[in-house]
């Protein structure tokens, strides 16, 4: 597969994934985004989205801040350490252009890389 592709496995995809990042550790926030992260099961990092319809009520908005959330840890992931990340969309990012969301986002993919978590516990 591509390097720059997004294959199943990095995507966060059951309830349970979702449920265990939201009592996560790990938090960093900006003003379109919130992020949460924990330590990965697998070998690389893990994205989930959240965007609501308290967001924009429209689709097609929501769709385009979904599209360059995935657009941005494509180029990002490789860089990540593994680590399961939830990104939650903040109303701000509804009204503010691609462009801006990405720079946001390379921000905190950037704090990302040398935030630190203590080592994971069993669970």
């Amino acid at each position: 597969m591509d390097a720059a592709s997004l294959p199943p496995t990095a995507r966060l995809r059951s309830a349970a994934d979702f449920a265990a990042l939201r009592g996560a550790r790990g938090r960093l926030a900006g003003r379109c985004f919130a992020l949460r992260y924990d330590h990965a099961a697998g070998p690389g990092a893990r994205l989930g989205l959240a965007v609501s319809r308290k967001v924009s009520k429209r689709a097609v908005e929501r769709n385009r801040i979904k599209r360059s959330v995935r657009e941005s840890f494509r180029h990002h992931r490789a860089g990540l350490p593994p680590l399961d990340v939830l990104v939650i969309a903040r109303s701000a990012a509804a009204g503010t252009p691609s462009s801006g969301l990405r720079a946001e986002l390379d921000g905190l993919w950037r704090r990302l890389r040398t935030s630190s978590l203590p080592p994971p516990t069993a669970r």
